[in-house]
């Protein structure tokens, strides 16, 4: 069965982004595809530092534990990232992990190409149109697919819990989700 990778960015294992990252996977699940769920809740991603020692190593020369994130992203078919905003913008860890990830796959395989996904925001009252763009510029200069929804892929939310309350957010999420399942199956039957 193809998978899609998802990240919850959220240093809250239980916060509002676990919980879109959730129905997300769900959706995949629904839909024949399968999903594996990886929380930064508790790591310490740090920032790329140019050493240009991915392309001799085929990783990351930084052991921080992404290189074990790496290593599943490769095997997926998909890739979905969802990110808290906070002050705007997407968390930095996150970010620090898509451009190491990109790195590695830029230095050697570019194992990133034509992988399905998209970005998912989180936010109080602002930043997530932001925030999703800032996370965008991962899967478009990795030359991903990034299929649409019927509404941005954001939610509201403050409290753990309080972006279950946000249908026409967990709607789009849901129909994004429904859209990545679709093409994962779709590109699956084509590479075969």
């Amino acid at each position: 069965m193809e998978k899609v990778l998802l990240i919850s960015a959220s240093p809250h294992k239980d916060g509002n982004t676990a919980h879109l990252v959730s129905l997300c996977a769900s959706v995949l699940e629904e839909n024949g595809v399968g999903s594996e769920t990886v929380s930064l809740a508790g790591m310490r991603i740090e920032s790329c530092v140019a050493c240009g020692r991915c392309e001799e190593l085929g990783e990351c020369s930084r052991d921080d534990g992404l290189n074990e994130i790496i290593a599943r992203v490769r095997d997926a078919r998909g890739f979905v990232v969802a990110s808290p905003v906070y002050f705007g913008t997407a968390r930095g860890d996150l970010m620090s992990a898509l451009q190491r990830i990109g790195m590695v796959s830029k230095s050697n395989d570019r194992f990133l190409s034509r992988k399905i996904g998209g970005p998912i925001a989180v936010a109080r009252r602002g930043g997530h149109t932001a925030s999703i763009q800032e996370m965008l510029m991962f899967y478009l200069i990795n030359d991903m697919i990034v299929p649409g929804s019927d509404y941005w892929n954001m939610a509201f939310g403050r409290m753990p819990g309080e972006v279950l309350d946000d249908t026409e957010g967990l709607d789009s999420v849901r129909r994004f989700a429904e859209n990545v399942a679709w093409l994962v199956k779709l590109t699956a039957r084509e590479a075969s």
